[in-house]
């Protein structure tokens, strides 16, 4: 047996000198001293394959980042986290995160803004005109049936537009905080009071050419601009408290002397299923689909989102999703 050892290990030697040598043949020098490949299969260079190691990284990144985000229907979203008071952190945003498109009603959000730049008219008394009541008939807006001559605080009205979405309310709102001689002027006064704050918080994506969100054309928004527009509206404590309610009650003294009793449900389904919504409003039209503007607080943190161009069952499941994926991360 052991005649036959040395005879199999030359015989193994032999191959590997074969083998080093049909290499070398495969493989000639270069000035370089390095080796590079000669034949038709093997045509990339060091560099590039340490490209496309690079870009195939890159890719699989990029598909990991895809995986890790919520998996929600519509593309013109955006979320962020506002633990820090004023100052947001930006987490994430959908594929038209920063597209300029109709907001519907979440316009309100702003109106309620330029009105609370007076926080010392809260208690101001507003007549209810016809006008109001006539103009949600004429372009079929949401109401929060306001009654002709009814008096109502500045507090109460926010309540009515905010809460039911009232048309009625946000046009009482407008005619008595703008500046004019006629409604319209006071009206248009009003509307460039909403672009010159959009402007100021830097909201660059938005425009506003009404107070209540039935479009003349050029009324928009991206998702980006309205979450950063709903986490600096839920600073102001007002704010805050009239969207956190499911419904709310008011009294008001009647044209006749009684007074009247109103009852306003919120349009918003977030706040009775999701465990600590906050709020903040809804949107619907036709040219805008069905939009959201949300916030929630876990754990001492405050998220606030933006959903844009959603159907009506979506925005709700999409928000839910958003604020999962978000207090997760």
């Amino acid at each position: 047996m052991g005649s036959h050892a040395r005879p199999n290990r030359i015989h193994r030697t032999g191959v590997r000198i074969a083998m080093v040598a049909l290499v070398g043949a495969a493989l000639p020098i270069t000035a370089s001293g390095l080796a590079q490949a000669a034949t038709p299969g093997a045509t990339h260079s060091a560099d590039e394959n340490d490209q496309h190691a690079v870009k195939g990284e890159a890719a699989a990144a990029q598909d990991a980042k895809a995986q890790d985000a919520p998996q929600i229907h519509a593309d013109h979203a955006f979320l962020l986290d506002a633990r820090d008071g004023s100052q947001e952190r930006e987490m994430w945003g959908g594929a038209k995160a920063d597209e300029s498109v109709s907001m519907a009603s979440t316009t309100k959000i702003m109106t309620a803004m330029v009105v609370l730049k007076h926080p010392e008219w809260l208690n101001r008394q507003i007549t209810v005109k016809q006008e109001y009541r006539d103009y949600v008939q004429k372009v079929g807006g949401s109401t929060a049936d306001l009654q002709t001559g009814d008096t109502l605080t500045v507090e109460q009205l926010l309540h009515a537009m905010l809460i039911p979405s009232g048309d009625d309310a946000a046009m009482a709102l407008a005619d008595n905080f703008g500046s004019g001689a006629t409604a319209d002027a006071r009206i248009a006064d009003f509307v460039n009071q909403m672009n010159a704050e959009a402007q100021q918080l830097g909201l660059a994506g938005t425009h506003f050419d009404g107070f209540d969100g039935i479009s003349n054309g050029s009324n928009y928004s991206t998702a980006r601009d309205l979450a950063k527009l709903g986490q600096r509206a839920m600073l102001k404590p007002v704010f805050a408290d009239i969207v956190k309610n499911k419904q709310y009650k008011a009294e008001a003294p009647a044209a006749n002397g009684h007074t009247r009793y109103y009852t306003w449900d919120n349009t918003n389904k977030l706040l009775s299923s999701y465990d600590g919504a906050l709020g903040i409003k809804t949107g619907s039209g036709p040219e805008a689909g069905y939009a959201l503007v949300f916030a929630a607080k876990r754990d001492n943190r405050t998220l606030v989102g933006a959903i844009l161009k959603d159907d009506e069952k979506s925005r709700f499941d999409d928000a839910t999703k958003m604020l999962d994926w978000g207090f997760a991360h």
